[in-house]
């Protein structure tokens, strides 16, 4: 995970993962729910599979929240293709969720990854 305090300010911007894998769908999930229960913290939410300048228009120099869900970081890698930083970045695995090919996200696994972002945006 990494976070710049110094150069947070809402509203963000959420990237996901463009796996198909249990992580990759997770990351989506937990983006909607976010979306959902904080609509005044996050204004977007970008899949790694949108095209560059999709990217661009949403996040016009807004702060980034990227959620990957293993170590290939598909979405910090589309950023990093943009000369984008991300201002946070959490991936699943690394919050203790198991990767196992194309099961569907468990609830538990939506609410801890859900838990992981907000402890670190509202820190």
């Amino acid at each position: 995970m990494r976070w710049i305090p110094d150069t947070l300010d809402v509203p963000l911007v959420l990237i996901t993962c463009s796996g198909i894998s249990n992580t990759g769908k997770l990351t989506a999930q937990v983006a909607a729910v976010l979306m959902q229960r904080e609509p005044d913290l996050f204004e977007g939410h970008l899949h790694a599979k949108q095209s560059t300048r999709d990217m661009e228009d949403v996040i016009n120099g807004g702060k980034v929240v990227v959620l990957d869900g293993c170590k290939d970081h598909c979405a910090a890698k589309k950023l990093k293709s943009l000369c984008i930083d991300p201002h946070i970045h959490i991936i699943a695995t690394e919050e203790g969720i198991e990767k196992n090919g194309m099961a569907n996200p468990r609830f538990d696994e939506i609410e801890a990854l859900v838990a992981a972002v907000r402890k670190v945006v509202h820190h």
